[in-house]
């Protein structure tokens, strides 16, 4: 997987693409900045539901949502090993209170 562009260089060619001339495309933006075209509509889209002017999950929240639901596979999997764990446990045959160690 290639690694991703700088956040800085990305504000900057969305903010070009954004105040381009008329004539010019987001192709030929894109061919200059060296980026492949469907990145660069990737980021305009990006870019409004940031700002707001479309619906969608803005970038910030997408990074904390994907952490909130790794946290919850976790919280999830620590509660099954307990409940099988509290399963083991109340079958188990433990001493009564009653016996006494010989």
């Amino acid at each position: 997987m290639p690694k991703p562009y700088p956040r800085e260089f990305r504000d900057d060619v969305v903010r070009v693409a954004r105040d381009r001339e008329p004539g010019v495309t987001v192709e030929q933006i894109a061919k200059d900045f060296g980026v492949h075209p469907m990145t660069l509509f990737k980021w305009l889209r990006q870019a409004d539901i940031d700002a707001g002017a479309k619906p969608g999950t803005p970038s910030g929240e997408s990074a904390e949502l994907c952490e909130a639901r790794k946290r919850i596979r976790l919280l999830e999997q620590e509660n099954e090993v307990l409940r099988r764990a509290a399963a083991y446990l109340s079958q188990a045959h433990l001493p009564g209170k009653g016996s006494t160690r010989s």
